[in-house]
């Protein structure tokens, strides 16, 4: 007559625990319940990219000395330097400078060694595009500066939209 009395003392004592378990998970479920979406609205809103992002390379022209750096840094071989060895002078002169995003992995190597830091990481990573052969950015294009998120008004970032609800 024990044995059936301790069965029955543990099955009660198991639906205890599993109905203290599914109430747990219920108000897990239920506090999450309260948050604000993650879903961004994308072409209409926007994420404020981190301080550290990695998007886009930005090159300055003026201040390229040709050094080839970057491209021994390059885990692929990436930038392609075109230069002329001015005789009278002795110093290289920069005819062109490219690189093909469809091909860049974003390490951040070439701006991290560059002497003379003419290349920078900026936030744009808005790169997609219909022909993979319009990646290859040439320091025209490099040279362009991309809008701010934060600056365009044509769009709502997301950190704005947060503080006014």
């Amino acid at each position: 007559m024990f044995p059936m009395v301790t069965g029955f003392m543990n099955y009660g004592q198991q639906t205890i625990r599993a109905a203290r378990y599914i109430g747990q998970g219920f108000m897990i479920t239920l506090s999450h319940a309260n948050r604000l979406p993650v879903t961004v609205q994308y072409p209409y809103e926007k994420l404020i990219t981190s301080e550290r992002f990695r998007g886009r390379i930005h090159f300055e022209f003026d201040k390229c000395i040709a050094c080839e750096v970057c491209v021994r840094v390059c885990p692929i071989d990436l930038p392609v330097v075109d230069w002329k060895l001015e005789t009278d002078i002795r110093k290289k002169r920069l005819l062109n400078y490219s690189i093909d995003f469809g091909i860049c992995i974003f390490c951040g190597n070439c701006v991290e060694y560059c002497p003379t830091n003419c290349l920078s990481m900026t936030e744009e990573y808005e790169l997609s595009t219909y022909d993979r052969h319009e990646l290859n950015y040439n320091q025209i294009a490099l040279g362009r500066l991309p809008m701010s998120v934060v600056d365009d008004y044509t769009i709502r970032t997301i950190l704005n939209s947060t503080q006014k609800k």
